[in-house]
């Protein structure tokens, strides 16, 4: 990591596998900022236990989200790319965090109240603290910047609140960190919902697209997306919402504009257009889902990965917690 570079921090649970909204709207975009940042990507598996887990599964889903990360092409010599279990001291943060953070502030979580709703057997009280434990992830390293969506804007301003009450009683300890939204991302919606966000936790497969899905589905899933009343292909989020995902998907793996793709697709039917956009995704994930197999294929690999750069994550994350024992009164030893 370089002193004079700022820092990104990111987390994603290995809860299932990414979608193409994950990868158009962070990953590639992730790849183009790693020489000019300090990058900590971590596999957030300690988040996944607020719901019951099938040990192997989880364990298979955390290779599997390191060897997408890898396929995407992020570099594990340029990038952080780590597990939040392999580095205890994200555990021991959380815990000095959450004496420092008030119980009307985890309560107005909007994402406690969603999964209480959807687990309601098992609302556990990890349930109502992991903000607390994502406030650590992000600032045990220091973390500048963080890339957000819109449903995770609550987590990341209760991250600053924290530090900055404990910059207020202890003097400057934690960076407070900022959002980061790269100007080239594109936000990707839903095929049958376009005006709901495409997520990996849908219930409804035909919603959304994995990197990992084959040619075949990921055609069948664009020729079955919603589309809109009339036939123009023209970009209108609030008349044509459906027509506007499209187009956005097809402009961002094609890097043209909107207005390139109108132009493009002008007369045209919207069948004939969702099998273009569906055969493009199709080429754009083939050469990612090549090394993706290969990636998972040798566990071994991907171990001296996770050893190497938990080494990395922990030099920096205990250096925080040292500090931040130190400022609160525990004796070092």
């Amino acid at each position: 990591m370089t002193p004079d570079k700022k820092t990104i921090f990111s987390g994603v649970q290995p809860s299932g596998n990414l979608t193409l909204g994950n990868y158009l709207g962070a990953l590639r975009n992730f790849c183009r900022l790693q020489d000019e940042y300090n990058c900590y990507y971590c596999v957030v598996d300690m988040h996944t236990l607020t719901v019951r887990q099938n040990p192997e599964e989880l364990r298979e889903r955390s290779y599997a989200l390191l060897a997408l990360y890898l396929a995407c092409g992020l570099d594990p010599d340029k990038n952080v790319l780590f597990l939040q279990s392999h580095v205890h001291s994200h555990a021991e943060l959380s815990w000095v965090l959450g004496c420092y953070t008030y119980m009307g502030e985890l309560s107005r979580m909007t994402q406690f109240k969603d999964k209480s709703q959807r687990h309601a057997d098992n609302i556990n009280a990890g349930l109502f603290t992991y903000p607390v434990l994502m406030a650590a992830d992000i600032l045990l390293y220091k973390s500048d910047l963080v890339p957000i969506g819109a449903d995770q804007k609550q987590h990341l301003e209760l991250a600053r609140n924290i530090a900055e009450r404990f910059n207020a009683v202890y003097g400057d300890t934690f960076v407070v960190p900022e959002p980061f939204i790269p100007g080239n991302g594109a936000r990707i919606m839903s095929l049958q919902e376009p005006d709901k966000k495409m997520s990996k936790s849908d219930t409804n497969v035909n919603n959304f697209v994995l990197i990992t899905d084959p040619r075949d589905v990921i055609i069948k899933k664009f020729k079955k997306a919603v589309t809109d009343s009339g036939a123009e292909i023209r970009y209108d989020e609030n008349e044509k919402p459906g027509i506007s995902n499209l187009i956005n998907i097809y402009a961002s793996v094609k890097d043209v504009t909107r207005q390139d793709v109108e132009k493009e697709f002008e007369g045209g039917r919207y069948g004939d257009f969702k099998k273009a956009v569906g055969e493009s995704v199709a080429d754009t994930l083939a050469p990612i889902q090549e090394r993706y197999a290969e990636f998972i294929s040798d566990k071994t690999y991907l171990e001296s990965i996770l050893r190497r750069n938990a080494e990395k994550a922990s030099e920096k994350a205990e250096s925080t917690v040292r500090e931040v024992y130190e400022k609160v009164g525990f004796i070092l030893k």
